[in-house]
Protein backbone atom coordinates (compact mmCIF):
# COMPACT_ATOMS: atom_id res chain seq x y z
CA UNK A 1 0.00 0.00 0.00
CA UNK A 2 2.89 2.33 -0.77
CA UNK A 3 1.12 6.18 -1.25
CA UNK A 4 1.42 7.28 -4.90
CA UNK A 5 4.59 8.94 -5.95
CA UNK A 6 4.85 12.86 -5.25
CA UNK A 7 6.39 13.32 -8.93
CA UNK A 8 8.44 17.03 -8.68
CA UNK A 9 9.41 19.11 -11.31
CA UNK A 10 12.49 17.11 -12.40
CA UNK A 11 10.48 13.79 -12.53
CA UNK A 12 7.74 15.75 -14.68
CA UNK A 13 10.23 16.77 -16.94
CA UNK A 14 11.34 13.27 -17.64
CA UNK A 15 8.45 12.11 -18.83
CA UNK A 16 7.90 14.58 -21.69
CA UNK A 17 8.51 12.16 -24.35
CA UNK A 18 10.94 14.19 -26.78
CA UNK A 19 11.10 15.18 -30.85
CA UNK A 20 7.09 15.49 -31.16
CA UNK A 21 4.06 17.87 -30.02
CA UNK A 22 3.68 15.65 -26.53
CA UNK A 23 6.87 17.07 -25.28
CA UNK A 24 3.98 20.33 -25.20
CA UNK A 25 1.64 18.46 -23.81
CA UNK A 26 -0.43 17.62 -26.93
CA UNK A 27 -2.50 14.75 -28.07
CA UNK A 28 -0.36 12.10 -27.95
CA UNK A 29 -0.30 8.58 -30.44
CA UNK A 30 -2.33 6.44 -27.32
CA UNK A 31 -4.82 9.43 -27.00
CA UNK A 32 -5.66 9.56 -30.82
CA UNK A 33 -7.85 7.09 -30.25
CA UNK A 34 -10.13 8.59 -27.94
CA UNK A 35 -10.46 11.64 -29.98
CA UNK A 36 -11.41 9.49 -33.18
CA UNK A 37 -13.79 8.23 -31.15
CA UNK A 38 -15.27 11.21 -29.21
CA UNK A 39 -18.28 11.91 -31.19
CA UNK A 40 -19.65 8.39 -31.40
CA UNK A 41 -19.07 8.29 -27.65
CA UNK A 42 -21.06 11.54 -26.97
CA UNK A 43 -24.16 9.94 -29.17
CA UNK A 44 -23.77 7.18 -26.55
CA UNK A 45 -24.35 9.29 -23.95
CA UNK A 46 -20.31 9.86 -22.63
CA UNK A 47 -18.68 13.19 -22.81
CA UNK A 48 -14.86 13.68 -23.11
CA UNK A 49 -12.56 16.11 -21.49
CA UNK A 50 -12.17 19.35 -23.14
CA UNK A 51 -8.71 18.18 -24.00
CA UNK A 52 -10.35 15.76 -26.60
CA UNK A 53 -13.30 18.22 -28.01
CA UNK A 54 -12.71 20.01 -31.96
CA UNK A 55 -10.90 22.83 -32.04
CA UNK A 56 -8.86 22.51 -28.69
CA UNK A 57 -5.97 24.30 -27.99
CA UNK A 58 -3.63 24.47 -25.05
CA UNK A 59 -4.52 26.65 -22.07
CA UNK A 60 -0.63 26.97 -21.14
CA UNK A 61 2.29 29.04 -23.11
CA UNK A 62 4.46 26.18 -24.69
CA UNK A 63 7.39 28.84 -24.01
CA UNK A 64 7.20 29.52 -20.70
CA UNK A 65 4.65 27.43 -18.77
CA UNK A 66 4.63 23.68 -18.16
CA UNK A 67 1.61 21.49 -18.81
CA UNK A 68 0.84 19.22 -16.87
CA UNK A 69 0.28 22.36 -14.28
CA UNK A 70 -3.10 22.49 -16.20
CA UNK A 71 -6.10 20.58 -16.43
CA UNK A 72 -5.99 20.44 -20.26
CA UNK A 73 -2.44 19.24 -20.11
CA UNK A 74 -3.22 16.41 -18.00
CA UNK A 75 -2.38 13.58 -20.76
CA UNK A 76 -4.21 9.80 -20.63
CA UNK A 77 -2.11 7.08 -21.91
CA UNK A 78 -4.29 4.20 -20.89
CA UNK A 79 -6.62 1.81 -21.63
CA UNK A 80 -9.23 3.90 -19.29
CA UNK A 81 -10.52 7.25 -20.05
CA UNK A 82 -12.80 9.44 -17.53
CA UNK A 83 -15.91 10.61 -18.72
CA UNK A 84 -19.34 12.34 -17.79
CA UNK A 85 -22.75 10.88 -18.23
CA UNK A 86 -24.87 13.21 -20.45
CA UNK A 87 -27.88 11.70 -18.77
CA UNK A 88 -26.87 12.70 -15.19
CA UNK A 89 -23.94 14.23 -14.93
CA UNK A 90 -21.85 11.26 -13.12
CA UNK A 91 -18.46 10.67 -13.36
CA UNK A 92 -17.33 7.23 -15.27
CA UNK A 93 -14.41 5.47 -16.26
CA UNK A 94 -14.86 3.88 -19.98
CA UNK A 95 -12.33 0.88 -19.71
CA UNK A 96 -11.21 -0.76 -23.40
CA UNK A 97 -11.95 -4.40 -23.27
CA UNK A 98 -8.44 -6.45 -25.81
CA UNK A 99 -10.31 -8.59 -28.00
CA UNK A 100 -8.95 -11.50 -26.37
CA UNK A 101 -10.68 -11.28 -23.27
CA UNK A 102 -13.58 -8.97 -24.21
CA UNK A 103 -16.36 -11.49 -24.13
CA UNK A 104 -15.01 -13.49 -20.94
CA UNK A 105 -14.36 -10.50 -18.75
CA UNK A 106 -18.52 -8.52 -20.18
CA UNK A 107 -19.99 -12.01 -19.09
CA UNK A 108 -18.63 -12.05 -15.87
CA UNK A 109 -19.35 -8.02 -15.29
CA UNK A 110 -22.93 -8.80 -16.43
CA UNK A 111 -23.37 -11.42 -13.99
CA UNK A 112 -22.39 -9.91 -11.01
CA UNK A 113 -24.00 -6.42 -12.10
CA UNK A 114 -27.22 -8.58 -12.86
CA UNK A 115 -30.70 -9.12 -10.97
CA UNK A 116 -30.35 -11.09 -8.22
CA UNK A 117 -26.72 -10.52 -7.26
CA UNK A 118 -26.57 -6.37 -7.95
CA UNK A 119 -28.76 -6.10 -4.62
CA UNK A 120 -26.83 -8.40 -2.79
CA UNK A 121 -25.03 -6.04 -0.22
CA UNK A 122 -22.38 -8.54 -0.10
CA UNK A 123 -21.39 -8.20 -3.63
CA UNK A 124 -18.36 -6.17 -3.65
CA UNK A 125 -18.29 -5.75 -7.28
CA UNK A 126 -17.95 -2.56 -8.98
CA UNK A 127 -21.38 -1.75 -11.10
CA UNK A 128 -21.40 -2.48 -14.66
CA UNK A 129 -22.72 0.34 -16.28
CA UNK A 130 -22.52 -0.14 -19.73
CA UNK A 131 -21.60 -2.29 -22.68
CA UNK A 132 -20.41 -0.25 -25.78
CA UNK A 133 -19.71 -2.17 -28.71
CA UNK A 134 -16.95 -0.10 -30.92
CA UNK A 135 -17.99 0.92 -34.71
CA UNK A 136 -15.95 -1.09 -37.17
CA UNK A 137 -13.95 -3.02 -35.21
CA UNK A 138 -15.45 -6.32 -34.22
CA UNK A 139 -14.80 -7.85 -30.91
CA UNK A 140 -13.89 -4.73 -29.52
CA UNK A 141 -15.85 -3.52 -26.61
CA UNK A 142 -15.76 -0.64 -23.59
CA UNK A 143 -17.51 -0.84 -20.15
CA UNK A 144 -18.26 1.80 -18.25
CA UNK A 145 -17.77 2.07 -14.71
CA UNK A 146 -18.34 4.73 -12.16
CA UNK A 147 -15.28 6.77 -11.15
CA UNK A 148 -13.50 5.03 -8.16
CA UNK A 149 -9.96 5.77 -5.98
CA UNK A 150 -7.72 2.86 -4.64
CA UNK A 151 -8.87 1.84 -1.79
CA UNK A 152 -5.54 2.77 -0.11
CA UNK A 153 -5.98 6.67 -1.18
CA UNK A 154 -6.09 8.94 1.26
CA UNK A 155 -4.74 6.68 3.86
CA UNK A 156 -6.45 5.41 6.43
CA UNK A 157 -6.86 6.87 9.90
CA UNK A 158 -7.40 4.66 12.12
CA UNK A 159 -7.74 0.81 12.72
CA UNK A 160 -11.04 0.67 13.11
CA UNK A 161 -11.42 2.18 9.10
CA UNK A 162 -8.90 -1.13 8.40
CA UNK A 163 -11.03 -3.58 10.42
CA UNK A 164 -14.33 -2.25 8.05
CA UNK A 165 -11.93 -2.42 4.95
CA UNK A 166 -11.09 -5.94 6.15
CA UNK A 167 -14.93 -6.73 6.47
CA UNK A 168 -15.97 -5.57 3.23
CA UNK A 169 -13.16 -7.42 1.01
CA UNK A 170 -13.60 -10.56 2.49
CA UNK A 171 -17.15 -10.40 2.29
CA UNK A 172 -16.89 -9.90 -1.06
CA UNK A 173 -14.63 -12.26 -2.01
CA UNK A 174 -16.87 -15.05 0.05
CA UNK A 175 -19.84 -13.72 -2.14
CA UNK A 176 -17.93 -14.79 -5.08
CA UNK A 177 -16.83 -17.92 -4.48
CA UNK A 178 -20.25 -18.67 -2.94
CA UNK A 179 -21.42 -18.08 -6.81
CA UNK A 180 -18.25 -20.52 -8.02
CA UNK A 181 -16.72 -17.26 -9.56
CA UNK A 182 -13.00 -17.09 -8.82
CA UNK A 183 -11.32 -13.21 -9.28
CA UNK A 184 -7.61 -14.73 -10.29
CA UNK A 185 -6.32 -11.56 -9.16
CA UNK A 186 -7.99 -9.81 -6.56
CA UNK A 187 -4.92 -8.19 -5.45
CA UNK A 188 -3.90 -4.78 -4.44
CA UNK A 189 -4.41 -2.77 -7.19
CA UNK A 190 -7.63 -4.69 -8.42
CA UNK A 191 -9.35 -3.40 -5.03
CA UNK A 192 -11.07 0.14 -5.09
CA UNK A 193 -13.18 2.46 -2.52
CA UNK A 194 -16.86 4.63 -4.00
CA UNK A 195 -15.53 7.95 -3.11
CA UNK A 196 -18.77 9.59 -3.61
CA UNK A 197 -18.91 9.88 0.30
CA UNK A 198 -15.77 11.10 1.14
CA UNK A 199 -15.56 13.37 -2.44
CA UNK A 200 -18.75 15.15 -2.49
CA UNK A 201 -17.70 17.36 -5.39
CA UNK A 202 -15.23 14.98 -6.65
CA UNK A 203 -11.51 14.89 -7.85
CA UNK A 204 -9.92 15.08 -11.01
CA UNK A 205 -9.08 11.47 -12.21
CA UNK A 206 -6.09 12.57 -14.39
CA UNK A 207 -4.20 14.43 -11.10
CA UNK A 208 -1.33 12.54 -10.00
CA UNK A 209 -2.32 11.87 -6.60
CA UNK A 210 -6.16 12.22 -7.53
CA UNK A 211 -5.26 15.31 -5.09
CA UNK A 212 -7.10 17.84 -7.35
CA UNK A 213 -10.55 19.51 -7.81
CA UNK A 214 -11.90 18.68 -11.05
CA UNK A 215 -11.69 22.47 -12.36
CA UNK A 216 -8.17 22.47 -10.70
CA UNK A 217 -8.61 25.44 -8.56
CA UNK A 218 -6.76 23.86 -5.61
CA UNK A 219 -7.12 20.51 -3.69
CA UNK A 220 -10.36 18.38 -3.50
CA UNK A 221 -12.10 18.62 -0.24
CA UNK A 222 -12.49 15.44 1.15
CA UNK A 223 -13.63 13.51 4.31
CA UNK A 224 -12.08 10.67 6.50
CA UNK A 225 -13.65 7.48 6.24
CA UNK A 226 -14.65 7.60 9.94
CA UNK A 227 -17.12 10.51 8.87
CA UNK A 228 -18.24 9.09 5.84
CA UNK A 229 -17.44 5.19 5.41
CA UNK A 230 -16.97 4.47 1.42
CA UNK A 231 -17.90 1.07 -0.39
CA UNK A 232 -14.86 -1.25 -1.50
CA UNK A 233 -15.19 -2.80 -4.52
CA UNK A 234 -13.37 -5.34 -6.91
CA UNK A 235 -12.67 -4.54 -10.33
CA UNK A 236 -10.93 -6.20 -13.31
CA UNK A 237 -12.28 -9.46 -14.18
CA UNK A 238 -10.19 -10.41 -16.93
CA UNK A 239 -8.87 -13.40 -15.72
CA UNK A 240 -11.82 -14.41 -13.73
CA UNK A 241 -13.61 -17.71 -14.26
CA UNK A 242 -17.14 -19.46 -13.19
CA UNK A 243 -16.65 -22.85 -11.96
CA UNK A 244 -19.96 -24.76 -12.09
CA UNK A 245 -19.81 -27.21 -9.11
CA UNK A 246 -21.53 -30.18 -10.93
CA UNK A 247 -18.33 -30.08 -12.72
CA UNK A 248 -16.15 -31.21 -9.72
CA UNK A 249 -13.07 -29.54 -7.97
CA UNK A 250 -12.32 -26.83 -10.45
CA UNK A 251 -8.92 -27.38 -11.51
CA UNK A 252 -6.97 -24.83 -14.49
CA UNK A 253 -4.19 -23.51 -15.30
CA UNK A 254 -2.11 -20.90 -13.01
CA UNK A 255 -2.20 -17.75 -14.56
CA UNK A 256 -0.23 -15.02 -12.79
CA UNK A 257 -1.68 -11.38 -12.06
CA UNK A 258 -1.10 -8.38 -9.82
CA UNK A 259 0.94 -10.52 -7.12
CA UNK A 260 3.01 -12.98 -8.25
CA UNK A 261 4.27 -14.54 -5.28
CA UNK A 262 1.66 -17.42 -4.53
CA UNK A 263 3.46 -20.55 -4.11
CA UNK A 264 1.38 -23.11 -6.10
CA UNK A 265 2.18 -20.31 -9.44
CA UNK A 266 6.20 -21.02 -8.99
CA UNK A 267 5.43 -23.44 -11.98
CA UNK A 268 2.91 -21.88 -14.33
CA UNK A 269 2.83 -25.19 -16.22
CA UNK A 270 1.11 -26.97 -13.07
CA UNK A 271 -3.33 -26.48 -12.79
CA UNK A 272 -4.24 -25.75 -9.55
CA UNK A 273 -7.63 -24.77 -7.77
CA UNK A 274 -8.24 -21.21 -8.39
CA UNK A 275 -9.88 -20.41 -5.28
CA UNK A 276 -7.36 -20.80 -2.73
CA UNK A 277 -5.26 -18.96 -4.57
CA UNK A 278 -7.94 -16.19 -3.96
CA UNK A 279 -7.58 -16.42 -0.65
CA UNK A 280 -3.58 -16.26 -0.48
CA UNK A 281 -3.86 -13.08 -2.45
CA UNK A 282 -6.58 -11.26 0.10
CA UNK A 283 -4.47 -12.98 3.11
CA UNK A 284 -1.45 -11.77 1.26
CA UNK A 285 -2.67 -8.09 1.07
CA UNK A 286 -3.26 -7.82 4.49
CA UNK A 287 -0.08 -8.92 5.29
CA UNK A 288 1.88 -6.92 2.99
CA UNK A 289 -0.05 -3.70 3.17
CA UNK A 290 -1.20 -3.57 7.12
CA UNK A 291 0.37 -6.09 9.22
CA UNK A 292 4.07 -5.95 7.95
CA UNK A 293 3.62 -1.97 7.23
CA UNK A 294 1.98 -0.97 10.66
CA UNK A 295 2.01 -1.26 14.09
CA UNK A 296 -1.15 -2.87 15.68
CA UNK A 297 -2.44 -5.65 13.55
CA UNK A 298 -1.00 -8.63 15.52
CA UNK A 299 -4.61 -9.67 15.75
CA UNK A 300 -4.56 -10.44 12.05
CA UNK A 301 -1.58 -12.71 12.32
CA UNK A 302 -2.97 -16.19 12.82
CA UNK A 303 -5.74 -16.33 10.42
CA UNK A 304 -3.57 -14.15 7.68
CA UNK A 305 -0.97 -16.87 8.94
CA UNK A 306 -3.40 -19.83 7.55
CA UNK A 307 -4.86 -17.88 4.30
CA UNK A 308 -1.36 -17.53 3.19
CA UNK A 309 -0.01 -21.30 3.69
CA UNK A 310 2.66 -22.91 1.48
CA UNK A 311 -0.01 -25.49 0.72
CA UNK A 312 -3.19 -24.31 -1.21
CA UNK A 313 -5.05 -27.12 0.66
CA UNK A 314 -4.56 -26.32 3.93
CA UNK A 315 -5.57 -22.42 3.54
CA UNK A 316 -9.16 -22.20 4.78
CA UNK A 317 -12.68 -21.55 2.57
CA UNK A 318 -13.74 -18.19 2.40
CA UNK A 319 -16.67 -18.95 4.51
CA UNK A 320 -14.24 -19.88 7.01
CA UNK A 321 -12.15 -16.87 6.59
CA UNK A 322 -15.23 -14.84 7.24
CA UNK A 323 -16.38 -16.90 10.18
CA UNK A 324 -13.00 -16.78 12.20
CA UNK A 325 -12.96 -12.52 10.94
CA UNK A 326 -16.11 -12.18 12.45
CA UNK A 327 -14.75 -13.35 15.61
CA UNK A 328 -11.68 -11.44 15.63
CA UNK A 329 -13.82 -8.21 14.57
CA UNK A 330 -16.03 -9.27 17.58
CA UNK A 331 -12.22 -9.02 19.98
CA UNK A 332 -11.12 -5.72 19.09
CA UNK A 333 -11.44 -3.09 22.07
CA UNK A 334 -12.71 0.33 21.28
CA UNK A 335 -9.87 1.78 22.02
CA UNK A 336 -7.75 -0.26 20.00
CA UNK A 337 -9.95 0.68 17.02
CA UNK A 338 -9.82 4.35 17.28
CA UNK A 339 -5.98 4.24 17.55
CA UNK A 340 -4.06 5.55 14.92
CA UNK A 341 -2.81 4.08 12.48
CA UNK A 342 0.98 4.21 13.01
CA UNK A 343 3.99 3.11 10.41
CA UNK A 344 6.74 0.91 11.45
CA UNK A 345 8.37 3.16 9.42
CA UNK A 346 7.01 6.60 11.61
CA UNK A 347 9.85 8.82 12.57
CA UNK A 348 9.45 9.76 16.31
CA UNK A 349 8.85 13.54 16.58
CA UNK A 350 6.44 13.16 12.96
CA UNK A 351 4.94 10.82 15.38
CA UNK A 352 4.51 12.82 18.02
CA UNK A 353 2.76 15.79 15.93
CA UNK A 354 0.37 12.96 14.06
CA UNK A 355 -1.02 11.69 17.38
CA UNK A 356 -1.37 15.33 19.05
CA UNK A 357 -4.22 15.58 15.37
CA UNK A 358 -5.56 12.37 16.00
CA UNK A 359 -6.43 12.56 19.71
CA UNK A 360 -8.25 16.24 18.43
CA UNK A 361 -9.92 14.60 15.66
CA UNK A 362 -10.51 11.56 18.16
CA UNK A 363 -12.35 13.22 20.61
CA UNK A 364 -14.51 14.75 17.72
CA UNK A 365 -15.38 11.32 16.59
CA UNK A 366 -16.46 10.36 19.93
CA UNK A 367 -18.74 13.32 20.95
CA UNK A 368 -20.52 13.23 17.71
CA UNK A 369 -21.33 9.19 18.37
CA UNK A 370 -18.88 7.97 14.82
CA UNK A 371 -18.96 4.12 15.28
CA UNK A 372 -15.25 2.75 15.87
CA UNK A 373 -15.40 0.57 12.91
CA UNK A 374 -17.60 2.77 10.06
CA UNK A 375 -18.94 0.26 8.21
CA UNK A 376 -20.60 1.33 4.60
Amino acid sequence: MDDIPNIENAELDALDPPGSFALYGGITHFEEWWVKHREWLEECGYKLRARYQPGWQPSWNRDTEFYPRFEDGRVNDSALMDAVRSSDGAYVVIKQIPKGSAVREVEINKLLSSPPLVSDPANHSAPLLDVLDVPDEPGHQLIVMPQLRPYYNPKFDTIGEAIAFFHQIIEGLQFMHQHHIAHRDCTNENIMMDPTGMYPDSFHPQSVKLEMRRDWKGKAKYYTRTQRPPRYLFIDFGLSRVYPPELGTPIDIATRGGDKSAPEHVDTDIPCNPFPTDVYYLGNLIRQNFILKYHGFSFMRPLVDNMVAQDPDKRPQMDEVAARFKEIRASVSSWKLRSRMVRRDEAILNGVYKSAVHWYRRLGYILTRKPAIPDA
